[in-house]
């Protein structure tokens, strides 16, 4: 066989590889408008999802918010029409009280962009954790999230076809895309969410409705600062090869990725590489992202392999301290 022969397979290959995954890649690529469109935010009153209010709100979207804390949703919504000037509507309710979660989306209006955003955390060993403490968890975090999108899709279907394609973001956590010593609770709550966005994906996609996950990095939010205050000595040690990041700064690029359609939003390169390792069957809009994670693989799985082996190398040492 001819060596010419040979170097001209090399292009060939990818280009191939490339067309087929243009023509297979599914759902297909689509925009979310924002401006003057009804945008409801869970979570609303702090952190992550007060910046995504702030930012929904100065691109032209009538804003709500909903959370625990009247009080706290007061001042945010003074926050935010200082900022923007705009009016937004805040609801208090408990997203474990389906009932009540209900009731404040009818009032709310039919949403064309929903923000699955509420979260607590406690970062702490499973042996120190109070059967309560991990219910309490789970029972926010992702039950929270079925009662919230189960209540807001009757109003996000009706007359879909004329209001245009409407979404359904998640805010999960890089700790649902790779489990960390101390976040057993909360790992689970957020990797429950992976198999609900992917799911729901499917059941809503023929009405015009796409699911979008982010995985934030740890984010210099209230519920982080108290957090540090007690988590376990190794977890910070493992969470600082991921560093942390401005809350804006997330709500930039999660309200880019909603905007853009797509189902997984990573925030730093750090949780980029992470997407690449953890895809696994998660839908892909675009065919040039999914080329990448079919070559990659391999190699990131090594690199995921390393940080393995550091993590537990930290273990280890961080046990033998302990038990001097």
């Amino acid at each position: 066989m001819s060596p010419y022969f040979l170097l001209l397979l090399i292009p060939i290959i990818p280009l191939s590889l490339l067309v087929i995954l243009a023509l297979i890649v599914r759902p297909k690529p689509v925009r979310i408008p924002i401006k003057s469109r009804h945008v409801f935010i869970t979570g609303g009153s702090s952190g992550i999802g007060l910046a995504l209010a702030h930012r929904a709100a100065s691109e032209g979207a009538r804003v709500s918010i909903l959370a625990r804390s009247a009080k706290k949703l007061e001042e945010a919504k003074e926050s935010i029409k200082l900022a923007t000037g705009v009016e937004v509507a805040a609801f208090s309710a408990d997203v474990r009280d389906y009932d009540a979660v209900s009731k404040a989306i009818e009032e709310s209006g039919p949403i064309d962009v929903l923000v699955v955003n509420q979260g607590v955390f406690t970062a702490r060993e499973l042996e120190k954790h109070s059967v309560e403490d991990v219910k309490f968890t789970i029972d926010v975090n992702l039950v929270g999230s079925f009662n919230v999108i189960k209540a807001a899709l009757p109003g996000m279907k009706a007359g879909r076809e004329g209001r245009g394609p409407a979404s359904i973001s998640l805010v999960s956590s890089q700790a649902g895309q790779v489990g960390v010593y101390g976040y057993a609770a909360y790992s689970a709550s957020k990797f429950g969410l992976q198999g609900l966005a992917q799911s729901l994906q499917q059941e809503v996609i023929a009405d015009d409705i796409h699911v979008t996950l982010v995985f934030p990095p740890d984010t210099d939010t209230p519920g982080f600062e108290e957090e540090q205050k007690s988590r376990p000595e190794v977890t910070s040690i493992i969470a600082a090869s991921s560093g942390s990041m401005k809350t804006e700064e997330v709500a930039r690029r999660a309200m880019e990725g909603i905007k853009a359609g797509k189902f997984t939003v990573s925030c730093n390169f750090e949780g980029f590489l992470l997407a690449l390792a953890t895809t696994g069957m998660s839908p892909q809009r675009s065919f040039w992202l999914a080329f990448l994670e079919v070559i990659t693989a391999g190699p990131i799985r090594l690199v995921a392999l390393f940080f393995q082996w550091d993590w537990y190398n930290a273990i280890e040492k961080w046990s033998k301290t302990k038990n001097k």
